[in-house]
C-alpha cells in the first residue's frame, strides 16, 4: 500500500507545483502590467483590487484560489510524506486534515474556473492551470 500512496502522493504535489508555476507567472503578469496608481492618476471606473490583465472578471479570484490552494496542496503532500515514512496511525490525522483542507480549496478554485470558462474570455496559459 505504501508504494501506491507514494505515488499518488508525487503525482499530487507535482499538480500542485504546475498550478503555482502557472498562478505565479499570472501574479507577476498583474503585478506587471495592472493599474498604476499614484498621486496623480485617477482610479479607473471599474477598478478592481483583484485585477488581470488577461482573462475576464473571474480570472482574478480563480488565480488567487488557485494559489491558495497551490500552497496548501504542498503542505498537505509535505504532511503526507511525514506520514507515508512514519506510517503511524499518530500521523495520520494531520496528513489528513491539511489533505480536506487543500481538496476544498481546490473545489472553491474549480467553482471560479467554471465562471472563468462560462464568461467565455480565457488565456491560453490559464486553460492549463
Amino acid at each position: 500500500m505504501k508504494p501506491v500512496a507514494g505515488l499518488l502522493l508525487f503525482l499530487n504535489f507535482c499538480m500542485y507545483v504546475i498550478v503555482l508555476g502557472i498562478g505565479g507567472w499570472a501574479v507577476n503578469k498583474a503585478i506587471d502590467h495592472g493599474f498604476i496608481i499614484g498621486p496623480d492618476f485617477e482610479l479607473p471606473a471599474h477598478f478592481s483590487p483583484i485585477y488581470f490583465p488577461m482573462g475576464n472578471a473571474a480570472t482574478g479570484f480563480f488565480v488567487t484560489f488557485a494559489m491558495l490552494a497551490g500552497v496548501v496542496g504542498v503542505a498537505s503532500a509535505i504532511a503526507g510524506i511525514n506520514h507515508i515514512r512514519s506510517w503511524h496511525a499518530s500521523s495520520l490525522p494531520s496528513a489528513a486534515s491539511v489533505a480536506g483542507v487543500a481538496w476544498t480549496l481546490t473545489l472553491l478554485a474549480m467553482g471560479f474556473a467554471c465562471k472563468q470558462i462560462d464568461l467565455e474570455i480565457r488565456n491560453a496559459r490559464l486553460v492549463r492551470m
